[in-house]
């Protein structure tokens, strides 16, 4: 089975009082949840389901890609070509593919903005440095 760049995960860290990580792990030692990983996914899912509306709303007024948006050389010589640039604004994930080069990256984004995760060389991600929010 192929895992699409959009099914990955990213790792987070985040800390936890002692007497909620405690309650926590009574509910897993309970069987209403598998692991920890599973109680604080279903929580965050829950409170994201809560405020979809405002979500939904954020993201038509600042114009966001909401997913996946994934550049490759073609579509940045394309933009090149065509003597314009690109603004990547995206709600999830942002790719450029690793052939292309931080030249032709420079010369078509004007900037990034994204909530989520921006994968990219590590050389198109220094080019890019200022223009990364």
């Amino acid at each position: 089975m192929v895992v699409s760049e959009a099914e990955k995960t990213e790792k987070i860290t985040i800390n936890l009082g002692l007497v909620d990580l405690g309650q926590i792990d009574l509910l897993v030692q309970e069987g209403f949840y598998a692991n920890r990983t599973d109680f604080i996914r279903t929580a965050i899912r829950t409170q994201l389901a809560a405020r979809a509306a405002a979500v939904d709303q954020t993201v038509a007024r600042r114009t966001l890609v909401l997913g996946a948006q994934h550049f490759t050389r073609r579509d940045l010589e394309e933009i090149r070509d065509a003597g314009q640039m690109v603004h990547i604004r995206v709600l999830g994930l942002a790719t450029i593919a690793e052939d292309v080069s931080p030249q032709l990256a420079v010369a078509t984004i004007a900037s990034v903005e994204v909530l989520g995760a921006f994968r990219a060389s590590t050389a198109v991600k220094a080019a890019l440095r200022g223009r990364i929010a």
